[in-house]
């Protein structure tokens, strides 16, 4: 095998395991001895350093690691503090939605209404600042009550949960009928 691609093969286990690697595992890996393989990580290091790259690879008691440059830490830091963007995905928006229709609404409340385990969804919402622990339920083994958050409100840009969309009747009505149509379907297979 050419050395370019034994250097593909090393650079992108570097890459992937995050953490450092035995050099007798790298080589195994590229079926090669250690002494050469150990010769090539060297030529990679070397080259990484003269063409200046942002990251590099260190030898650490016999295992390599790659990793970014300590010089470079000051953008990655910068970039770090950007505020992350999220996707709301259906089941996330479902749940969110219940929770500020509902709220304080346990998890159980939640699960009950969407008809499946809900645990993700209200932890990714918690995580997301869109929706926040209220307290605990009265009743036993106390579980959490959830509601929505200011930032719930800014990023949705209503004041109060008051100015939310209400449903009508007939709006109920229909949706009642669509799932229990849905649960007959199911009731049928």
């Amino acid at each position: 095998m050419e050395i370019e691609k034994l250097k593909g093969i090393i650079e992108a286990i570097l890459f992937t395991m995050g953490d450092s690697v035995e050099l007798e595992k790298i080589a195994a890996a590229i079926e090669h001895d250690e002494d050469t393989t150990r010769r090539i990580i060297h030529n990679m290091m070397d080259c990484y350093e003269e063409e200046n790259r942002g990251v590099r690879i260190i030898e650490l008691d016999n295992s390599f690691q790659m990793c970014t440059k300590k010089e470079d830490y000051e953008y990655l830091i910068r970039i770090a503090k950007q505020p992350k963007r999220y996707a709301l995905t259906d089941v996330l928006l479902e749940t969110l939605s219940i929770i500020a229709y509902k709220q304080p609404v346990t998890k159980l409340e939640i699960e009950k209404i969407r008809g499946v385990k809900s645990d993700h969804a209200v932890n990714k919402l918690v995580e997301y600042g869109l929706a926040e622990e209220a307290g605990r339920l009265e009743a036993p083994g106390r579980p959490l009550l959830f509601k929505t958050t200011e930032e719930f409100l800014r990023r949705f840009g209503v004041q109060s949960l008051d100015e939310l969309p209400s449903l009508n009747e007939e709006q109920i009505e229909h949706f009642k009928e669509e799932a229990e149509d849905e649960v007959q379907l199911k009731l049928d297979i």
